[in-house]
Parts: C-alpha cells; sequence; structure tokens
C-alpha cells in the first residue's frame, strides 16, 4: 500500500513470541556490555565488556543481522562516534563518517557541534541499511548504508521553527537537552515520531521533509519536556510520553495527550519518572518507574522503595509491581533508555540501574531477580 493511502486508524498483526538464546545489551557510563541468555531466561552469561571506559549511550542491534551492532559512544577526549560491530560486540569500528551538523548559518548564535551521540534506531523494515541517530545538542542524522555514513535531516534542522523549539542558548550545553524516541512507523517509511526534551514530541508524514509539534491537551511545560514517547508495536498510532510532568497518552486519531499515570492514595499523581515499556502485543498494557517529581532536585524512588508500575487498561487502573526488589532504603533510578521487553510468553522485562544493576522478571513484571551487578551506571538496556 503506498504511505499516503495508510489510514492512521490502521493496525498491525500481533508478532509471534519470541524463542530461543537472546543477548541483553546495555549501555554504561564506562562501556558497553553483551549478556547471553539462553531460551529458558533462566541462567545468563556473565556481562562481556567492550570499549571500557567510554561511555555508551545507547547499542542496538540490526533487525536483520543478530550479530550486527551499533553503538553511541564517546570516550575521554574523543569525538563522538557511531561504532559498528559485526561480531556480536567482540570487535568495533568507528562509522566512517559519524553525525555532525553542517556549517552554520551566518546569522547563527554558535556553531553546533554534536557532544553525544544519544540515540539510534532502525528505519523502516523495507529499507534493511538505514538507521537514525539522536544527538544532543538535539538534532536527527540519518545513514544509509548500515551506519558507516550520517547525514542530517534537513527538513528538520532547515525548519523555520527549529531554533524556536530546541532553544538554541539551552540546548548549547554539553549534556543538556536530547533528541531521542526516534520511531519509523512500520506501515510507512514516511511516517515518524520523535521527541526533544526541550522541544516536544514532532510527527512526519513525508519522511522529514515537513514536521508539526504534537501538544494537545498539554500545558506548555509538558508539551516541551518529554523524556521517552514509544508507540505501541500493534498500533502505532497510539504513544505513550513519559516526562518530569508525568505519563501521558495520545491515540493520534484524536490528537490529545491524556495524563493516565499512576496515584496515590489521595488521588494525586504518582508518575514523573523516564522510563515506559509497552506490552508488544497489546497497547493497553504499559509499564513505568515512577520517581519522586515534586522537586525537581530529587528525581528518587519513591519512598526509596523502588518499583515498576503496571496497567492493562490503558491507564485507568495501576498495580505495583516490586516482589524482589529492595523494599526500602534503594534509591537507585531507571534512565530512559534502560527498560526493556523480550518479546517472549510470557513477557519478560529487563532493567538497568544506576547503581550498576540488572533486574529481570520472566512474568510480566510480577516478580524480579537481579542478573547481574557491579557494572557502571547503566544507560541502556536492549533485547538482541
Amino acid at each position: 500500500m503506498p504511505d499516503s493511502q495508510v489510514q492512521p486508524k490502521h493496525k498491525l498483526r500481533v508478532p509471534r513470541a519470541r524463542r530461543g538464546p537472546f543477548r541483553i545489551l546495555l549501555g554504561t557510563r564506562k562501556g558497553a556490555f553483551v549478556m547471553e541468555g539462553e531460551g529458558t531466561r533462566r541462567d545468563f552469561e556473565a556481562p562481556q565488556p567492550a570499549m571500557l571506559g567510554r561511555t555508551c549511550f545507547h547499542i542496538v542491534r540490526d533487525p536483520f543481522q543478530r550479530d550486527v551492532l551499533l553503538a553511541g559512544v564517546r570516550g575521554p577526549g574523543e569525538a563522538p562516534m557511531v561504532m559498528r560491530s559485526e561480531d556480536a560486540g567482540v570487535s568495533w569500528a568507528a562509522a566512517d563518517e559519524p553525525p555532525r551538523f553542517g556549517p552554520a548559518e551566518a546569522d547563527a548564535p554558535f556553531e553546533r557541534e554534536v557532544h553525544q551521540v544519544f540515540w539510534l534506531s532502525p528505519g523502516h523494515p523495507g529499507d534493511r541499511d538505514t538507521w537514525f541517530a539522536g544527538t544532543c545538542p538535539q538534532g536527527l542524522f540519518r545513514s544509509d548504508d548500515g551506519g558507516r555514513r550520517w547525514a542530517p535531516v534537513a527538513g528538520l534542522h532547515g525548519h523555520p521553527r527549529f531554533e524556536e523549539w530546541t532553544d538554541l542558548t539551552g540546548d548549547r550545553t554539553p549534556d543538556g537537552p536530547k533528541l531521542h524516541s526516534v520511531h519509523v512507523d512500520p506501515r510507512a517509511s514516511s511516517r515518524m515520531t520523535l521527541a526533544m526534551s526541550s522541544g516536544g514530541v514532532l510527527a512526519t508524514e513525508d519522511g522529514g521533509e515537513s514536521w508539526e509539534r504534537l501538544t494537545g491537551g498539554l500545558d506548555h511545560d509538558a508539551a516541551v519536556t518529554p523524556q521517552l514517547v514509544v508507540p505501541s508495536a500493534t498500533n502505532p498510532d497510539r504513544l505513550w510520553m513519559q516526562g518530569h510532568h508525568g505519563l501521558h497518552r495520545m491515540d493520534r486519531e484524536e490528537g490529545v495527550w491524556v495524563r493516565t499515570g499512576p496515584r496515590d492514595p489521595d488521588g494525586e499523581f504518582n508518575d514523573a519518572g523516564f522510563a515506559v515499556a509497552v506490552h508488544p502485543h497489546d497497547p493497553d498494557t504499559c509499564w513505568v518507574v515512577p520517581v519522586d517529581g515534586k522537586s525537581g532536585c530529587r528525581r528518587l524512588p519513591l519512598g526509596g522503595r523502588p518499583a515498576l508500575y503496571r496497567t492493562t487498561d490503558a491507564g485507568e487502573t495501576w498495580e505495583r509491581q516490586g516482589a524482589g526488589l529492595a523494599e526500602e532504603g534503594a534509591w537507585w533510578t531507571v534512565k530512559r533508555q534502560a527498560l526493556a521487553v523480550d518479546g517472549c510468553d510470557p513477557l519478560g522485562l529487563y532493567l538497568g540501574t544506576s547503581s550498576g544493576e540488572v533486574w529481570a522478571s520472566r512474568d510480566e513484571g510480577e516478580s524480579w531477580a537481579r542478573i547481574a551487578s557491579g557494572l557502571p551506571a547503566i544507560y541502556s538496556v536492549e533485547i538482541g
């Protein structure tokens, strides 16, 4: 079906449950680590390190080649890079042309330089060698040769409102706002959503030539500070957005964000956070890891008792899932890319913590077990 004929309400077939061995890919503050797991999900090998000393912001497997991995990294005194492995992380090679902003306009306030390659996403299933990268400062880059050469997406960087959306003065800080949550609609390569942590959620229907900001139902602060946006695998028009201002859900046909996160016994929202995972078979089921959002300097587990919360009815009700996790005195957090699902039946979940631990659940979050510890702070978790 041509892209122009795709209807927003179109749903996708439920994917088959994953079987057999798989890998857990970990990006950390001091390197990348790969954990091998067998089909029962009861035993995992010790994490195998690579690129030690370099910050690995995101490590992702090529969906068409099991042993091909891409990673966004930066080491002390180095320029930010995209690294590529063709042997499941044993050896790595840097991209020939990494993401770089184009020459500055004559009236630009400063020359923009990529500080972090923060996010990596494969392109449309029909474009086997296409990848997208999100950076800090906020920028979107595309590769059409498997991640070896990258170029800016001109339709976004040249958009007449791009400077307004990104607030270039604040965007200049080295560890400041990031472009993240890049998702190509599996139904049509021309449709994409992304988020900028100081610019909002953007969507394109024409392959990145033009963009609109999805702000329906939000006040200004919530509209411009998304920390993660995840579409449903079986209904890409259902979006879940997590951030400092809580969890919101949008159905694109309606065009309105609805706050729908967990609440405390008094009815007040307790839903600030970074990570959110959506069930690959059910667009009404998702998990969040709330933090204390009442003070911007906290962002720590509620009461020192980290837990996930799950909804199975699109956010109408929530249940706490903390069995096996610390019941008190634990102050680790989960970054936006550090919560993943494995696609098995029953579904498995995996989270990485700021204290270097990896926790796994084989029963959709009902119970948890620690499967690795002693790692650097974990920035991302992916299943490969």
